[in-house]
């Protein structure tokens, strides 16, 4: 039976376990993901931090590592595409916030479960320039199945930051996109940020890979 990680979340999530990972390509964009991965590794696995009543403080941290690794202004704009330029820069700021909070949401929420994997993580290739790069990542898992996916990052102000995670070709931003775009084609922008409102990433999670 072959086993595919559930949604592009937990893919993301795997870049956490590095004990036996392979550095194959060690420039700039690399070393800035496995210097993220590393923070996170460290966060969940500090013996200081572990138990239910430092569950706060442990997310807390996370919270900032994403905050440093995801450049949410340029997600937001490329989730919402045609529709972004169209909006005031106060329903643009409104709706960087909303996305961030439904990407994180997302990702506190299966952090800790997937924490509990181990993962062989490959560094396969990179690609780029000085402003733009893909980093290719194979993810091993504990069944022997191999899962590729691709982290997209921009350099900006000097610093490398993730505008997009890719699992098996699939783009997390052009989830969002198709899914935002069909909210606002069929009813309303304001109808979208209701439902970003109300109802976070269950409203918008991508459906779940069954295993085959």
């Amino acid at each position: 039976m072959r086993y595919v990680l559930r949604g592009w979340i937990v893919a993301l999530l795997s870049i956490a376990w590095l004990s036996s990972s392979r550095l194959a390509v060690a420039g700039e964009p690399t070393t800035f993901i496995k210097s993220t991965t590393d923070a996170v590794l460290k966060v969940l696995e500090d013996p200081r931090m572990q138990g239910p009543e430092k569950q706060k403080e442990r997310q807390d941290r996370l919270h900032q590592l994403a905050s440093e690794a995801f450049d949410w202004p340029e997600m937001a704009r490329r989730s919402l595409a045609t529709h972004w330029r169209d909006r005031t820069p106060q329903q643009q700021q409104e709706f960087v916030q909303l996305f961030r909070d439904l990407v994180e949401r997302a990702y506190m929420n299966r952090l800790e479960e997937a924490a509990a994997q181990r993962q062989d993580i490959r560094y396969l290739d990179e690609q780029g320039d000085d402003v733009r790069a893909v980093v290719k990542v194979k993810v091993v898992t504990k069944r022997n199945q191999e899962v590729p996916f691709e982290y997209r990052v921009l350099k900006s102000n000097g610093r490398w930051r993730i505008y997009d995670v890719a699992i098996e070709g699939v783009s997390l931003i052009n989830n969002y996109r198709s899914q935002f775009n069909r909210i606002i084609a069929s009813s309303s922008y304001d109808e979208l940020i209701q439902k970003m409102k109300a109802k976070g990433e269950e409203a918008f999670a991508p459906p779940q890979r069954k295993r085959q």
